[in-house]
């Protein structure tokens, strides 16, 4: 099955660039409030989610490495409280 999102993949740049920034700011801001693991990497970059402002904000954020999964897999990794995990 073929995806195709015509107001999506057809938006003018300008707009596609907002949304970006606006979907980048949304998954910083959830993952900083919900997910323990990346509030603590975030910190230690000095990186807060009022921080993103702009798609060139994204060099701020540090990258997730192997050990870091292994080290909070998979607790530390949930956004939501356990009581919505679902097994």
């Amino acid at each position: 099955m073929l995806y195709w999102d015509k107001e999506i993949e057809c938006m003018p740049r300008e707009e596609l660039e907002k949304l970006k920034l606006r979907r980048l700011k949304e998954s910083i801001f959830r993952a900083y409030t919900f997910v323990p693991a990346y509030k603590d990497k975030l910190d230690k970059a000095g990186v807060k989610p009022h921080d993103i402002n702009s798609l060139e904000d994204l060099t701020k954020l540090p990258f997730t490495t192997k050990q870091d999964l292994r080290d909070n897999y998979p607790f530390n990794l949930f956004a939501v409280p356990m009581s919505e995990v679902v097994r």
